[in-house]
């Protein structure tokens, strides 16, 4: 219960993950690693941040899409765990893929809204390697959608 416990001190609820939409899985357990589909800025009330970083979208706003989709990945990493987010060992690899305009260089900053938030619910454990890209669209025309492999016990 210790990651449940640092998720309530943190003021965050796990959603219940969403089905896949498409010819897919949530995630797949190979070995010791699960590696996590792309999660999208979707809340209880459904998409939010929707729009390109740089237009409609702030850096702060990307920041805080970043966040939401880490969320979900972490709420598919408890599904992928059978519920136990205490077994999880270490955030491997996260890739950030960020909706923005053409020129947009903050792709980086918006991507610490994730990765910020994968040390403060794991703490070292939560340190990963990472990929930020810049896409120039993504699905629904969310602002952000975040994917990573996780080593579980």
């Amino acid at each position: 219960m210790r990651i449940e416990n640092k998720l309530k001190e943190l003021g965050i609820t796990l959603p219940t993950p969403p089905a896949p939409v498409a010819s897919y899985v949530p995630f797949v357990v190979s070995g010791n690693l699960a590696y996590i589909s792309g999660q999208v800025t979707i809340a209880a009330d459904g998409l939010k941040y929707v729009g390109t970083v740089g237009k409609e979208i702030s850096l702060e706003d990307g920041q805080a899409a970043a966040k939401l989709c880490a969320v979900n990945v972490i709420a598919q990493a408890k599904a992928a765990c059978g519920g136990d987010l205490d077994r999880v060992k270490r955030v491997v690899k996260v890739t950030v893929f960020v909706n923005a305009v053409p020129g947009f260089a903050q792709h980086p900053e918006v991507a610490n809204g994730a990765s910020d938030l994968f040390v403060a619910v794991f703490g070292d454990a939560g340190r990963h390697a990472r990929a930020a890209v810049g896409a120039g669209s993504l699905p629904r025309n969310v602002a952000c959608e975040v994917e990573a492999v996780i080593e579980i016990a």
